[in-house]
């Protein structure tokens, strides 16, 4: 089975609309996210969760193409919702892919999950959402929590209205740089928000080239129409996986001292990158 933090799009689908999720999973997303959070209405939570119950309650992954991922994203722990969501998790002991917990805002919300997930709920990943200032202020904390933090999240609306900032790239660029020291110093992934506008393909490409430049590792999705440009934005070519395997054998060749390699100096740091590009292109082949 794969891991979460090498998906390169997550796609939310509303956990009170089980109709789709079966079209969530044709959408060819790396990872599904049942959603009981922001997608559902307070009226309709309950009966998000009785349908999410009943998918994990299956052989959900029989449905899903090898190695795609299914997840669920429920409410903050500090809400009514959220409380009633631990307990459905508890009780029901269904065992999704992984955890989406939103509006972090410390390393003890995460330490809650894991200490009361027990059995095969104990290996659940937890992907935690950064969405307010405190969780800003203590995302390293939160990413270093556990080895069952995989993943980041940046929440950029719920964000930037706590930061009183618009959603720019200009006014969350700060923002998003110390996710990124945050996710890299736990070497976990990172996904960024999602493009809100639907009908906006190049928008939505030059936006996921922006942050996999940063350092996101990936991207949440809204509509099954985004996954496939996400996908592309965070896949090596096939030129830049021809260069990241001739960089790492020319270094290998020069034992590992610094060698010339196409009028440049080739050393450790600019392989380790090249090892990345080819440990994702791996993960997804």
């Amino acid at each position: 089975m794969s891991q979460i933090e090498w998906a390169r799009v997550a796609l939310f689908t509303p956990g009170n609309r089980p109709e789709r999720f079966a079209k969530g999973a044709a959408s060819g997303a790396d990872a599904l996210i049942l959603d009981l959070e922001d997608a559902v209405a307070a009226p309709a939570k309950a009966a998000a969760r009785e349908s999410v119950v009943q998918y994990f309650g299956t052989d959900f992954r029989a449905a899903l193409a090898p190695g795609q991922l299914a997840g669920l994203r429920v409410n903050n722990i500090h809400t009514a919702a959220g409380v009633k969501d631990l307990n459905m998790l508890l009780d029901s002991r269904i065992v999704p892919d992984f955890l989406v917990l939103p509006k972090v805002e410390s390393a003890v919300e995460a330490g809650l999950y894991l200490r009361l997930l027990d059995g095969a709920q104990a290996q659940v990943p937890l992907v935690c959402t950064i969405e307010s200032a405190r969780g800003l202020a203590a995302a390293a904390s939160i990413a270093c929590a556990s080895a069952r933090v995989r993943a980041l999240a940046f929440g950029g609306a719920d964000l930037a209205a706590d930061l009183r900032s618009t959603m720019s790239w200009e006014a969350l660029y700060g923002a998003r740089a110390q996710v990124v020291q945050a996710a890299a110093m736990a070497l976990i992934g990172l996904f960024d928000v999602p493009h809100l506008v639907l009908d906006d393909e190049a928008g939505l490409r030059t936006h996921s080239e922006r942050v996999r430049d940063m350092g996101f590792s990936g991207k949440l999705a809204i509509h099954p129409r985004q996954v496939a440009p996400i996908q592309s934005c965070f896949s090596p070519s096939a030129a830049e996986l021809e260069r990241a395997r001739a960089q790492v054998a020319a270094l290998e060749r020069a034992g590992g001292n610094v060698v010339e390699y196409e009028g440049q100096m080739l050393e450790g740091p600019i392989v380790r990158a090249a090892l990345r590009t080819i440990a994702r292109d791996r993960q997804h082949a």
